[in-house]
């Protein structure tokens, strides 16, 4: 079965043209079944790269899902297609009476910033806060996993003095989790971030499982006791060429940055990287998408936020 997206979104030529069955709103009108509400709240500059990559990752799955963009309303990125924006995305408060089944909240480039002098982070609280009624299960991603860890729970984060950039290997933690079914028991993922979170911290919250954990990487994978927030760092949903696209962007902007780890063969930069992480990013997302959204969240989508 198909994610359901809006017509003519630029990502659908990407997805049909890697066979990904990918349904348009007027053909997903003729179909009388209840399907999926995901929400996702893009804060990346490239919004189409981020959009297919997380479409990409929804769309293996038997359900129909409904995938709608959400922007900013308080902060307007200025290297954005103000057309694809106004196309394609909605704002809160043109959401906020209604209910939906899961959210994937995106990273940002706001390393090194802190949390409340970011432009936005009084839209993002009460996006936090909002989430708590009316989304079922959320998953927050890198810069928002930390953002929403300190909102939650008061879980400072550290900066490190450089840039996190590589593929990692990370041990499961809790190997029995739906959330690992058809994992290998190491899995490689890539991260790209300056900032972390100290295992012991995760560790001492009740409230709180660590899931997965790099040696060189650190926390990975955190979700909630009751599976209603999942806190992920990595980037298990990176095309093959996404960490290279940093790193000469970086390089030609003069920033002199490392080459990335474990990610071009015998770290030569003019070598194709070869991709290790791609299984793992689907596996994550489809089991988020079945056994924590689908098989979890009320059939009445007007009962989420009462569920016990």
């Amino acid at each position: 079965m198909p994610i359901k997206i809006q017509d003519s979104l630029p990502a659908q030529a990407i997805l049909e043209s890697e066979n990904i069955f990918v349904m348009t709103e007027l053909r997903a009108m003729h179909q009388d079944i209840r399907p999926l509400n995901v929400l996702i709240l893009n804060l990346m500059p490239n919004k189409e790269i981020t959009e297919t990559q997380l479409l990409r990752k929804l769309s293996n799955s038997p359900l129909q899902v409904n995938v709608e963009l959400l922007q900013t309303q308080s902060y307007t990125p200025t290297h954005v297609d103000a057309n694809h924006l106004e196309s394609f995305y909605t704002t809160f408060d043109k959401i906020k009476d209604r209910k939906f089944d899961g959210m994937i909240i995106t990273g940002a480039p706001l390393d090194y910033v802190k949390f409340e002098d970011v432009a936005y982070w009084e839209e993002m609280c009460q996006i936090f806060d909002w989430a708590e009624t009316h989304v079922h299960c959320t998953f927050y991603l890198c810069w928002a996993c930390f953002a929403a860890l300190y909102y939650y729970y008061g879980l400072e984060r550290y900066d490190r003095e450089e840039k996190l950039s590589g593929v990692y290997k990370h041990h499961i933690l809790k190997p029995t989790s739906p959330l690992f079914r058809g994992f290998d028991d190491e899995f490689w993922a890539p991260h790209s971030r300056a900032m972390g979170i100290a295992k012991e911290k995760i560790e001492a919250t009740p409230e709180l499982e660590l899931m997965a954990y790099s040696d060189e990487a650190g926390v990975a994978i955190v979700k909630t006791v009751d599976s209603r927030k999942f806190f992920v760092g990595l980037h298990a949903e990176y095309d093959a060429d996404t960490l290279s696209n940093e790193y000469f962007r970086d390089l030609n902007k003069g920033m002199n940055p490392k080459v990335p780890v474990n990610y071009f063969p015998d770290d030569d930069p003019s070598k194709a990287p070869i991709v290790n992480w791609r299984s793992t990013g689907q596996l994550l997302y489809t089991n988020w998408l079945n056994y924590y959204v689908y098989q979890a969240t009320p059939y009445n989508v007007e009962a989420i936020g009462s569920e016990a």
